[in-house]
């Protein structure tokens, strides 16, 4: 009589192989914890988007009022030649051909006047307003030096002669003022001292 259960076939799989490994139970996630994470990023998000349509409205604006401001240059540009002539205009008028004139004449130049004025007054309605810097210090962002002169009155590096005024639009140059610069004395040489003895000697 055989011990069938002492018997086993040679190819069983052993006790510890054939059993399964049973994988470890996974913590359940906090649903609370979860929650508040998703709503932190969700707040991250909406801060960002109001950050970045503020940016737009403040650069919106900014660029609405450059268009506003700037947006007549290059109209502008051109009315400066009409005031231009109008300007050489009365220039050309002698002080004393004004006072002889007539009745018509000096109407007329006086008409010729208030033109000037009316349209100077237009121009800085629409931000463009004039300057002569005539006695200031030059300055190479607004003034465009034309030459140089020599002047006893201004000091050197200062507007002798404003030959055409400029304009600014708002903040920026329009047009610089074409001016003549005082130069500076021309520096005068020192006598130079003679050291040697001998020729002070000869000399006396």
């Amino acid at each position: 009589m055989t011990d069938q259960t002492a018997r086993q076939p040679e190819n069983a799989p052993a006790e510890s192989e054939a059993a399964p490994v049973q994988p470890q139970a996974q913590p359940a996630a906090d649903p609370l914890a979860e929650a508040r994470r998703e709503a932190a990023e969700y707040k991250d998000r909406v801060l960002r988007t109001l950050a970045e349509m503020e940016n737009l409205r403040r650069r919106t604006e900014r660029e609405v009022a450059d268009a506003r401001t700037y947006g007549i240059a290059g109209f502008a540009r051109d009315v400066l030649a009409v005031a231009d002539n109008i300007h050489r205009a009365l220039e050309t008028i002698d002080p004393a051909l004004r006072e002889q004139a007539d009745a018509k004449l000096k109407a007329l130049i006086e008409g010729v006047e208030l033109t000037e004025r009316e349209l100077l007054k237009s121009l800085e309605k629409n931000g463009v307003k004039k300057f002569s810097p005539q006695g200031e210090k030059f300055d190479p962002n607004l003034h465009q030096a034309m030459y140089e002169v020599q002047d006893a009155v201004e000091p050197p590096g200062h507007v002798a002669q404003v030959i055409q005024a400029g304009y600014m639009i708002g903040e920026r140059m329009l047009r610089p003022a074409l001016v003549g610069v005082v130069k500076a004395a021309p520096k005068q040489s020192q006598p130079v001292a003679n050291s040697n003895p001998q020729d002070n000697s000869a000399a006396n």
